[in-house]
């Protein structure tokens, strides 16, 4: 198939790029290359996939109407899978404004693109965030999503919300999936595993919250890209639900997943896992609580299971060693 992946040079478009070209599928990629984080890493991830013959690569912001119905008439892709967005829950406390034009505008233009040029399923990056100030665990697709706590989860389920409305409205088939945590090689540098693993290389200390009673459903690359390709057949039809556990809309060809690895780990343990890995201890300045920010988030994937027969299930361990054996390649010290 011709596939559009919205931030491919991002760390999740990346490798779901680079799989897909594997798989034998061709490949559109778009990235505004915004410079959240140094651009190198893009450029880097940018460059491995332009070695590839089956794929094209554009540099578009998807906050702009007219650059984005124009990149989509010319790619006419089977399938798009949205995950370009601007991330990072801590940065929403710094730049509330950038996730207005990066997630809920960037994402509208996809949609009312995709109205007058349907595709076969359109996929959208959401994420664990949504479920806000949810206490009851694990987190189910079906548990209410109203109580958000910063701008990235409410720009998420605003662009969820507006997705099932496009789905609703124009019959377009679409799938939202929301990511839990997600690490490994070519990672982001904003994100805890990345910054902790740097600087415990260096001999720096790492900036450790809420002192560390924290959980995470800690969720490996691979494991994202795999649920992502098992869930693009896997097409929403309304009045055809998977089992009761499925989320689909009574409404509109339209439901939501879990991608999370279905095993909270806590903070410290995580944070031993990169000891280990990198073979010295961290030196541990403990902060409290951040505002916006969660004490626990932890998957249930039923569904994503009842789906696609499958559930991450990568360890910390493994997931951790592979994560800094990249980054001593590429950080040589």
């Amino acid at each position: 198939m011709h596939i559009l992946v919205t931030g491919s040079a991002g760390f999740i478009g990346f490798h779901l790029a680079r799989r897909l070209l594997q798989d034998g599928h061709a490949v559109t990629g778009v990235d505004a290359f915004v410079p959240y984080y140094d651009l190198r890493l893009k450029e880097a991830r940018h460059a491995l996939l332009m070695h590839e013959a089956r794929y094209r690569g554009h540099r578009v912001d998807l906050a702009d109407s007219a650059a984005t119905a124009a990149l989509l008439a010319d790619a006419r892709p089977d399938i798009i899978v949205h995950l370009a967005a601007q991330a990072g829950v801590r940065y929403a406390l710094e730049r509330p404004e950038s996730y207005l034009a990066s997630n809920i505008q960037a994402s509208f233009n996809i949609l009312e693109t995709v109205r007058r040029q349907p595709v076969r399923h359109l996929l959208i990056a959401s994420t664990s965030s949504a479920y806000g100030a949810n206490v009851a665990m694990p987190f189910r697709e079906r548990d209410a999503a109203a109580t958000p706590l910063n701008m990235y989860s409410a720009s998420k389920l605003a662009t969820e919300h507006m997705a099932h409305a496009y789905a609703h409205l124009w019959t377009q088939p679409i799938t939202a999936f929301r990511f839990f945590t997600v690490y490994g090689p070519w990672g982001r540098p904003d994100m805890a595993f990345f910054k902790f693993t740097a600087s415990i290389l260096k001999g720096e200390a790492i900036d450790v919250y809420n002192h560390g009673r924290m959980e995470r459903d800690f969720t490996y690359v691979d494991d994202i890209v795999e649920a992502i390709i098992r869930l693009m057949p896997t097409i929403p039809e309304t009045g055809r639900p998977v089992g009761e556990a499925d989320t689909l809309s009574p409404l509109a060809p339209f439901r939501v997943v879990n991608i999370g690895n279905g095993q909270p780990v806590q903070l410290l343990d995580f944070i031993a896992a990169i000891e280990q890995a990198v073979g010295r201890k961290a030196i541990r300045n403990m902060l409290p609580m951040q505002p916006g920010d969660v004490t626990k988030t932890w998957a249930d994937t039923a569904l994503l299971r009842a789906l696609t027969g499958f559930e991450p299930r990568t360890g910390i361990q493994a997931g951790m060693s592979a994560f800094v054996e990249w980054y001593r390649t590429f950080y040589p010290a």
